[in-house]
């Protein structure tokens, strides 16, 4: 199992993300389901984040990923919740509904029910959306309970986040 990061580890990461945000004269929106709102409760623990943090979407149900973020029912329908196609439009969503140029979308199983042998528990969809720019996406299985699974998923988040951020314009 991965080190599962502490409170104030994930603010750590958080207040680097604002930091290169900042720089980049860039605002931040999130598309959060088994999170729960958790990533965006971390990064408003960061002093100042009114300046590069623009809004959250916590859209658990299909209606809310519908509503909330414009997710295709026949997306959810066919692919289901935890699924590349959904976390995509997801992410298109968070963009295009706010004022931010940069977006994260989460969507995955944190447990302890819920899983398949095809999507166990720990299953997570990341996105990382940057202007125009095609998503990068990127499948995760993390292990431990409910809690455990919801705090990795917030790092990797701030993984990509920092990556899609540090990266050449021109690579996305």
């Amino acid at each position: 199992m991965a080190a599962v990061p502490t409170d104030a580890e994930l603010q750590l990461a958080a207040a680097e993300i604002g930091r290169l945000l900042l720089e980049r004269r860039m605002k931040l929106s999130a598309a959060e389901s088994c999170t729960g709102g958790w990533l965006s409760k971390v990064v408003t623990e960061v002093a100042g984040c009114s300046d590069w943090f623009d809004c959250s979407f916590v859209a658990y149900s299909y209606e809310a990923k519908e509503g909330m973020l414009g997710v295709n029912r026949v997306t959810l329908e066919t692919f289901g919740a935890v699924s590349r196609e959904t976390v995509v439009e997801m992410v298109r969503g968070a963009l295009s509904k706010s004022r931010a140029n940069v977006a994260v979308a989460i969507t995955g199983i944190a447990g302890p029910s819920g899983g398949t042998p095809g999507k166990p528990v720990g299953t997570v969809w990341l996105a990382w959306g940057r202007g125009h720019h095609p998503p990068v996406t990127e499948m995760v299985h993390l292990d431990g309970d409910r809690d455990a699974i919801r705090r990795q998923t917030v790092a990797v988040a701030f993984t990509g986040l920092q990556k899609i951020l540090t990266a050449p314009s021109e690579a996305f």
